[in-house]
């Protein structure tokens, strides 16, 4: 059950990103309001993977690869090929204009969390945002009621909830049909004389796999088909080819090659 109460309750595991997730509560958080930054995403300047939606995929694969990682298939979208570091967020807080946002992102500093105690989800907001302050330009509360910030804020927590459990189903859906393959990403940079260097392997990860989805029968590729699944696989599949972009956004990022240059 979504809860949209402001109740205490007792938190269970972590979050991504997120510091001090805390039940939202007027009394705690009566006086609290976000301030309109032009820095939003400054809390994710050193993440370079974000979880995804399965519904995301479209957009998403244009500019980021599209993996699914741990026991889980966690879809993630990967921001940089190094550890602490994002290559679509300035150490600033400023996202590129021209890649897509992920929700995961866009939802912060809200979020639901488990309340074990009660079974159900209670509302949530990271009380150790940079943007969460008294009396910032957006508040939390209108006296003991959300305003309606918070309100549309809580609305698209619950859709990313919805969300969320879409993409368990997918995955959950890719497992039993056996389509995950475990695979590697190489980049194989130039040596001064212009022949090929040793490759360097970028990652290890799981995808769907394009050799096993042709053998499936006509009648189950209608079923995902229909059922919008397969638009969905074909997304992360395309998005592998962003592996190559980000290769060379991290050459301009390092200096390597100029911006517009190729590798």
């Amino acid at each position: 059950m979504t809860s949209n109460s402001t109740t205490e309750g007792q938190l269970s595991g972590s979050v991504l990103l997120y510091k001090q997730p805390e039940p939202l509560n007027p009394e705690l958080h009566g006086k609290l309001g976000l301030e309109r930054k032009i820095n939003p995403y400054k809390f994710a300047a050193n993440t370079h993977a974000v979880p995804i939606q399965v519904t995301e995929f479209g957009p998403a694969a244009i500019n980021y690869p599209i993996i699914f990682a741990g026991e889980s298939r966690q879809p993630m979208v990967i921001m940089s090929i190094r550890q602490n570091e994002n290559l679509f967020i300035s150490s600033e807080g400023y996202f590129d204009p021209d890649a897509y946002v992920p929700a995961y992102l866009r939802r912060f500093p809200f979020v639901l969390a488990d309340d074990p105690g009660n079974e159900r989800l209670i509302v949530c907001v990271d009380r150790a945002a940079e943007a969460l302050v008294e009396g910032g330009e957006m508040q939390l509360f209108d006296g003991e009621q959300p305003t309606e910030f918070t309100k549309a804020a809580i609305e698209f927590c619950t859709n990313f909830e919805s969300e969320r459990q879409r993409t368990e189903n997918f995955v959950k859906l890719m497992t039993e049909l056996d389509l995950f393959e475990l695979k590697e990403a190489y980049f194989t940079p130039t040596n001064p004389d212009g022949t090929p260097a040793q490759p360097i392997r970028l990652a290890d990860y799981f995808a769907i796999s394009e050799e096993k989805l042709k053998t499936l029968s006509g009648a189950k590729l209608a079923e995902l088909r229909d059922s919008g699944a397969l638009s969905q696989m074909y997304a992360q599949l395309t998005s592998l080819f962003a592996w190559d972009k980000m290769v060379a956004r991290t050459l301009v990022h390092d200096g390597a090659i100029p911006a517009g240059g190729k590798v």
